[in-house]
């Protein structure tokens, strides 16, 4: 992957640094393995997947940008996925989001002081 995967990959994670902890860590856990296992993408793919990071990391820095303006709202971070671009993706893409989901909404006994 070219020089310019590796700039993303740490302003990605320095990002990451504003989200709620339970996010960061899932979001830096994602972040590693994605950028591992497409250390050795073609050109084409790795465009794409670079791309893809990118607009990943503009929407994550206006979400940041947002929830320092909403005083007291709790933000909503990440976006709604279309049909469309589901069934863009691969089995194992799909696999991933699954386990990404089931660990977002697994129910953390840490946080329950309210």
């Amino acid at each position: 992957m070219p020089g310019g995967a590796r700039g993303l990959y740490r302003r990605i994670l320095a990002l990451h640094r504003a989200l709620p902890a339970a996010l960061r860590a899932l979001g830096d856990r994602y972040v590693k393995e994605e950028f591992r296992k497409h250390k050795a993408a073609g050109p084409a793919e790795a465009q794409r997947f670079l791309r893809e990071w990118e607009n990943y990391a503009a929407l994550i820095q206006q979400q940041i940008n947002e929830d320092k303006q909403n005083l007291g709202e709790k933000t909503v971070y990440g976006i709604q996925l279309t049909e469309e671009k589901l069934n863009d993706f691969r089995d194992e893409q799909i696999g991933q989001l699954k386990e990404l989901m089931d660990e977002a909404t697994k129910p953390n006994k840490k946080n329950h002081h309210f």
